[in-house]
């Protein structure tokens, strides 16, 4: 697999914004190593996961660019002449954006626009993939919930998503532009940051159980989720780069039924140190609790063969692993 995925990039430009984050520089890393050609840019705001460190070992590899998408002009610069682009600069808190609106929309609708724009107007053959989430879909009426879920979110942060995802289509259908988009559900994984709640739910508490500090859960935790491995996220936009068909959305999820309260399990398993706690919902909860949520993720599988590999137990040992060497570049 892996020599077929080097035919396909090596030498291939590839830009990838918010690239110095978790994901970002996970794909980045996967990148160098099939011989692609790669520009990161990434203005390394505080609160959403831009780290040197993450790209500290490919640093010499790869060109990188202190850089924000809301710079049109730079996005012009960056864009030409690339061969693909991974467009997964983002404020990542659905809940800051409730108390940051204008700040989620000018990253999460007008960055995306100056991309396209950008695309559009001077790599307008370049394959574009987008990195939605799975917050777009809101209330979960059926599961497992299929891309023609309905999407009515219950955040800002949703809504923004669902809008750009809406400008992937648009630029598609309009311009003939190259665009894939991809739902992810819960990530987690090594390089994400762990300084605060905000953004994965796993990373955070795999901290508090590194500090012996309690775990909350809400209610009995039995509502389902998809937990996804970095090495899966990144194999997922791999594959959609290689094969995926234009101008499609896709989920990826696990084939992996796990509830809330089993995941916290399997993280105190590895830091035994830490402890759970269960305490009432909040009031008015249920204006941003979603319900269970499980991915059919049998499109994606269709059209580019991907399948999720690592389970919720491996990918929390290898998580733990590697905050326990890597601790003090991220606290």
């Amino acid at each position: 697999m892996k020599s077929i995925q080097k035919r396909v990039f090596k030498d291939k430009n590839v830009l990838i914004t918010g690239g110095a984050g978790f994901i970002g520089s996970s794909l980045a890393h996967a990148l160098v190593s099939l011989g692609a050609k790669v520009t990161v840019v990434d203005p390394l705001l505080p609160l959403y996961g831009g780290n040197m460190f993450n790209l500290e070992s490919i640093l010499d590899r790869i060109t990188f660019v202190d850089g924000d998408i809301r710079d049109g002009d730079l996005m012009m610069k960056l864009v030409k002449d690339q061969d693909i682009v991974f467009n997964l600069a983002a404020q990542v808190s659905y809940i800051d954006s409730k108390t940051e609106p204008f700040l989620d929309l000018e990253i999460n609708c007008r960055g995306h626009l100056n991309v396209l724009e950008a695309v559009r107007t001077v790599s307008p053959k370049c394959r574009v993939i987008f990195s939605s989430s799975r917050m777009v879909y809101g209330k979960i009426l059926k599961v497992p919930v299929s891309e023609d879920h309905p999407t009515n979110p219950l955040s800002l942060y949703g809504i923004h998503k669902l809008t750009a995802e809406k400008y992937y289509k648009y630029y598609h259908d309009t311009f003939g532009l190259d665009t894939i988009v991809l739902r992810i559900p819960n990530p987690y994984g090594p390089r994400q940051q762990m300084k605060h709640s905000k953004y994965s739910i796993v990373g955070w508490f795999i901290r508090q159980a590194f500090e012996s500090n309690p775990i909350t859960i809400f209610g009995d935790g039995k509502q389902d989720r998809d937990y996804l491995y970095i090495d899966d996220i990144v194999s997922a936009f791999l594959k959609l780069a290689e094969s995926g068909k234009s101008g499609e959305i896709y989920n990826a999820g696990t084939k992996e039924k796990v509830t809330f309260v089993q995941m916290v399990d399997a993280i105190l398993a590895e830091v035994p140190s830490g402890t759970k706690k269960h305490v009432p919902w909040p009031d008015n909860y249920e204006k941003n609790e979603t319900g269970g949520y499980v991915a059919d993720a049998s499109k994606i599988e269709r059209d580019t063969s991907w399948q999720a590999k690592v389970s919720l137990k491996d990918g929390i040992h290898k998580t733990v692993a590697y905050y326990k060497k890597n601790k003090k570049h991220y606290w």
